[in-house]
């Protein structure tokens, strides 16, 4: 992985291309460990702080999901992305008072909540006349500050999206918590996106692992890894 970005288009390609390549092993791999096919596993590249030239380069490498986790920079990225075969998804804390702005763009909104932001999004959606697929975020920590509803509520806000005009019921979302081995945290969304599912059949999504646990996440089922810094590099490139 390279840890930082170039200036020349060509070799910011290049530099791409061979760390996409690497996560596409890390994902095989996981994936023969957990005798899984490679093809269930969908890569979401994370896309914050980094330009829409990356987006571009990307695409162009054959990646079509894009995250971002902050509308003030993921509604300009799209908008100049727009001509683009792409689906963007956000992935960061959503307030509902940017509900109308995310559902614009979005195709998918990963951190679902709280029943309050169902409905801002479902009357965003519905004025914008699109449906957007949404993920309940799960909190498998306490008191980190990420968001995600516990466990116990996830049932409930599940029905709530799948009830709602606009929206669609996508499956489960999580982070793993901080400085601690991953895999209990994902076996136990395993259970949970489980748990759902028997409510909800079409709700197949499991969206787990990041850069440095993606393998992880692949062995307890995850059908969505979200991958931003084995991809793009370190965090300080500035959005231009």
């Amino acid at each position: 992985m390279t840890p930082t970005t170039s200036s020349d288009p060509a070799a910011r390609r290049a530099e791409l291309a061979a760390n996409l390549a690497e996560v596409r092993e890390r994902i095989a791999a996981a994936c023969a460990a957990a005798g899984r096919d490679p093809g269930d596993v969908t890569l979401v590249a994370v896309t914050k702080t980094f330009p829409a030239s990356d987006v571009r380069l990307l695409a162009g490498l054959g990646l079509a999901q894009v995250a971002e986790n902050r509308d003030q920079e993921a509604a300009p990225k799209a908008a100049e992305c727009a001509d683009l075969d792409l689906t963007w998804h956000f992935v960061g804390q959503l307030q509902t008072n940017k509900a109308k702005s995310v559902a614009s763009y979005a195709g998918v909104v990963q951190s679902v909540d709280r029943p309050r932001l169902v409905r801002a999004l479902a009357q965003a959606a519905g004025a914008a006349d699109r449906t957007v697929r949404c993920l309940v975020q799960v909190s498998l920590d306490e008191g980190e500050g990420r968001g995600g509803a516990d466990p116990a509520d996830v049932p409930s806000l599940a029905d709530a999206i799948a009830a709602a005009d606009g929206l669609e019921l996508g499956g489960v979302m999580a982070v793993a918590p901080l400085g601690a081995d991953p895999r209990p945290a994902f076996e136990r969304l395993a259970r949970v996106a489980n748990e759902v599912r028997l409510s909800h059949p079409g709700a197949t999504i499991m969206s787990a692992g990041m850069s440095g646990d993606l393998e992880s996440a692949i062995a307890c089922g995850a059908t969505h890894v979200r991958v931003g810094t084995a991809l793009l590099g370190g965090r300080s490139a500035i959005v231009r």
